[in-house]
């Protein structure tokens, strides 16, 4: 069987999940892998067969998604172009983690593929979803990746076909503690913004920055660079978790029994859809970075428990691969 497996390379959760599910591909299958998008921080630690600049929401630094970037500095032209000279039929089964070009060339060329992504548990009704809809998210959850089967991940079994998070053994494999800081995790927010409200909070904050090439301290905030060794450590140690809406991270933090406290990227209806489901587990979330909030947030002692088996290869094996 010989499979490629197809993933976003906009944001960290999708290179985090193929580092976990593409070994056990291989175990099975002779596996091809693709990437396009070009606003992840995360490296992967496999070989890349293929790679395109493909199509990546862009944002600005005040914590919000800029549609002007968007349609601006992605190149439309050359993604249709790729779409259409894309050969994927010595493939048996296309894998694709909300990647478009394949995701496309699969639906116009009538080729097997199966979405396995977190923004696949979007499309059924049982998600937890904004009361407010947002009629052009949810367009683009819909069409960025056209797809008659798919597997989604979300923070509970909404649904049959909806997973528990896949947690990389890079987590798994840590012992936590609590030494008294708090990571953040913030890259739709400029280091400038993050400072200005955190440096008001009597705690240590260790801020992980997109933006920031060399480690600095101003008063109780540390910036350090993106660096996956690091990151680790200090969110082995944390008390708890600043970030972004997103999926990985959160799910991450409730696996490793962290506090949370998350803010949606502005006009990101994905983060909302999961702002809203973390709301309905008790979890703290802001639509800004809101100085109060952050405040009362560190003075509880607010936990949530999970249960996120390690099931990965079971999922494949029944519901993907179907050997």
């Amino acid at each position: 069987m010989k499979i490629l497996y197809a993933f976003q390379g906009t944001g960290n959760g999708h290179v985090a999940r193929a580092q976990e599910i593409i070994p056990i591909l291989k175990k099975y299958a002779s596996v091809d892998t693709l990437i396009s998008g070009h606003q992840s921080q995360l490296k992967a630690d496999f070989d890349i067969n293929f790679q395109y600049k493909g199509i990546s929401l862009l944002y600005n630094k005040t914590g919000g998604l800029s549609y002007r970037k968007t349609f601006t500095e992605n190149k439309f032209i050359q993604a249709a172009k790729t779409i259409n000279d894309l050969e994927l039929k010595q493939y048996d089964l296309i894998i694709n983690d909300y990647e478009p070009l394949t995701g496309w060339a699969s639906k116009l060329k009538n080729l097997p593929m199966i979405e396995l992504s977190h923004q696949a548990s979007m499309s059924f009704a049982e998600t937890p979803k904004p009361k407010k809809r947002d009629f052009l998210g949810e367009l683009i959850l819909k069409y960025y990746v056209p797809s008659e089967r798919r597997i989604g991940f979300h923070f509970e079994n909404y649904h049959p076909q909806i997973k528990k998070p896949v947690i990389r053994h890079k987590i798994r494999n840590l012992n936590p503690d609590k030494k008294g800081y708090y990571l953040v995790y913030l890259p739709s927010f400029s280091d400038e913004n993050i400072i200005k409200v955190l440096k008001q909070i009597p705690v240590q904050w260790k801020v992980f920055s997109k933006y920031s090439k060399v480690r600095l301290k101003i008063k109780n905030v540390e910036i350090f660079p993106i660096d996956e060794k690091e990151y680790l450590t200090c969110f082995e140690n944390c008390d708890g978790i600043l970030c972004n809406a997103g999926f990985e991270a959160p799910a991450e933090a409730l696996f490793m029994d962290k506090k949370l406290f998350v803010i949606p990227i502005h006009n990101q209806y994905e983060q909302e859809c999961n702002a809203c489901a973390l709301d309905k587990m008790g979890i703290p979330n802001s639509k800004v970075l809101k100085l109060g909030e952050i405040m009362e947030w560190v003075a509880s002692d607010h936990h949530i428990k999970v249960d996120y088996p390690d099931d990965i290869e079971q999922i494949l094996l029944n519901e993907v691969l179907i050997l």
